[in-house]
């Protein structure tokens, strides 16, 4: 339905942010704080921050099911089950799989948040810059295509919402992994730090060091700061680390310019053959069910790599029959995953007269990657990385089953120190692992499914041996007894850090996007999110699209103003 004269006069904004995520919480933050009246538009709930975060302050027997998983959760969360973030705790930041279906052409855990704040709510938190290392791959090794910024360009970008967000870690030196704007760091207990000084012992070309962080570890903006809870998948009502509720929408509200529009699914970009542009969003109201156009110069997509893949090939026009960008041929496509769910983990002997002394840490250690870094560390069997997560910590001696007073006392006495290692691995850029719209299967809305057709492919599998037999190696070294590898092989998506769809490059014959996130054919489009990613490296990616989304706003302010959109 289009919208009479005078409702698009009232429908219309400076611009319009599609996804209230990680992303799109920084776009609208950006683009409100340069003066721009922005709506944000978000396909979920609203939820507010503390005050939604029902939860948060709960205990284990507060729980109807104390914390256990039902019948009722298995039925109507089998995929989002699956993430170890899920719980009776949780489970209303997460999407209810049965209404919100996508199709398996090989298998792919969807995980995904629909409210506003998107998963930012829920995130692993941890923040690794990219280095030139990974922003030149793709030209070195002829996988993909090469990216159009180096590191150089993106790096005033990395300390600016670090510092914002608040990173905190420890300073290393590491070409692989630059150092940031970093808040105090974390400490290590006892043992992780006796393998740390191990591993500088018996490697010269490895470290472990202690999560980089987005948790305030010191008193930040509106007294913000870590409690050290580690229950933040619930949401934090001390702000303790970064979130789209707790900062960045927070911020763009401040300055009176933010209009925010839950329950509203976007369902098309809407183009004008004529002006050879953009002129705003088709809305769906996820209530009402009637559809809403929003008018804006300036359209920056947020709505999570499969979202926005959605979207572009959903917006279909004379000019862009296949979606909208689309001349590349290359949406939807060299969708991304990192492989993980392989490591290694040991017990230890000794330190059994100490304890935690970080309280409930919301946070470990990590390894950086120490393969295929130069010439001496090259492996023949694969190209790219890999680098670790893990931690050290104490069980309990006693049985986990029982009953009673002696039940109860021994599960006061802690049991062997142990460590555990898990690898993140590189997932190269294949044209052939992609989505498609699925015009014969509809959800609720009547709106296309997305068929989902993604795989790891050989050099990921030959990567996943070097994974794990590196992991029992060092655990080995460092002193551990009875180590164990394991690989549990779990399916593209299940890392929740899907990339790609619509990638930047150099050429408009083989990309979507130029080195400022424009679409190439309608410059008035900008993606920031996880599908613009052109590689996806080893690091979680999280504060690579949040420094992405700061510069690409500035840009795209500074050529609005120029008349250049």
């Amino acid at each position: 339905m289009h919208l009479n004269i005078k409702a698009e006069k009232g429908n219309t904004y400076d611009a319009i942010v599609v996804g209230s995520g990680i992303s799109g919480g920084w776009a609208a933050k950006e683009l409100c704080e340069k003066g721009l009246k922005t709506l944000v538009l978000e396909r979920g709930r609203n939820v507010e921050h503390v005050k939604d975060y029902t939860t948060a302050m709960m205990n284990p027997w507060e729980f109807r099911h104390r914390l256990q998983f039902t019948n009722e959760m298995k039925e109507n969360y089998p995929i989002q089950s699956r993430c170890y973030a899920f719980d009776e705790a949780t489970q209303q930041f997460w999407v209810n799989d049965k209404e919100n279906p996508y199709n398996e052409v090989k298998p792919f855990n969807w995980l995904r948040g629909y409210q506003v704040g998107g998963r930012s709510l829920m995130w692993g938190r941890q923040c690794y810059r990219w280095s030139d290392l990974d922003f030149e791959a793709n030209a070195k090794d002829g996988h993909g295509v090469d990216w159009p910024i180096r590191y150089k360009d993106i790096a005033p970008w990395y300390d600016y919402v670090e510092r914002f967000a608040g990173v905190s870690g420890q300073a290393e030196g590491l070409p692989q992994l630059p150092d940031g704007q970093f808040l105090p760091p974390m400490e290590m207990n006892c043992l992780e730090k006796h393998v740390a000084a191990r591993i500088r012992e018996k490697y010269n070309d490895r470290i472990i060091t202690i999560g980089r962080i987005a948790h305030a570890t010191k008193p930040m903006q509106n007294g913000r700061q870590c409690q050290y809870r580690d229950l933040c998948a619930r949401g934090c009502p001390y702000t303790g680390y970064f979130s789209s509720n707790g900062v960045t929408l927070p911020a763009a509200a401040a300055t009176g310019n933010l209009t925010l529009r839950p329950d509203s699914i976007v369902t098309e970009v809407i183009y004008d053959e004529q002006k050879g542009r953009a002129t705003g969003v088709r809305v769906l109201d996820a209530h009402t069910l009637q559809t809403v156009e929003y008018y804006a110069n300036i359209i920056f997509l947020n709505g999570s790599t499969l979202g926005t893949a959605f979207i572009l090939l959903n917006s279909v026009s004379n000019r862009f029959p296949n979606g909208l960008g689309n001349d590349s041929e290359q949406v939807g496509h060299n969708l991304m995953d990192h492989h993980y769910g392989v490591g290694a983990s040991g017990e230890f002997d000794g330190f059994e007269d100490q304890y935690y002394n970080a309280g409930r840490r919301p946070n470990g250690i990590y390894i950086p990657r120490f393969r295929n870094v130069n010439a001496a560390t090259r492996q023949k069997d694969y190209v790219r990385g890999f680098g670790y997560q893990g931690g050290a910590g104490r069980g309990r001696a006693g049985s986990s089953e029982g009953v009673g007073a002696a039940y109860k006392e021994a599960q006061l006495v802690p049991g062997k120190w142990g460590m555990s290692v898990g690898a993140w691995g590189e997932h190269l850029p294949y044209y052939e692992n992609k989505v498609t719209l699925n015009k014969d299967k509809k959800d609720k809305y009547g709106l296309p499914t997305l068929d989902i057709d993604c795989a790891f492919r050989d050099n990921e599998l030959a990567m996943r041996k070097d994974m794990q037999q590196s992991a029992i190696e060092m655990l080995e070294a460092t002193g551990l007894k009875n180590v164990h590898g394991y690989d549990d092989m779990p399916p593209p998506g299940h890392c929740i850090h899907e990339m790609g769809t619509a990638r930047m490059g150099k050429d408009p014959g083989t990309s979507v996007l130029n080195k400022w996130n424009q679409v190439h054919a309608v410059k008035n489009v900008f993606i920031t999110d996880g599908a613009c990613m052109t590689s996806s490296a080893c690091q979680n990616p999280s504060i690579t699209y949040m420094a992405l989304t700061a510069r690409a706003a500035d840009y795209a302010v500074k050529e609005g103003k120029k008349g250049n959109i």
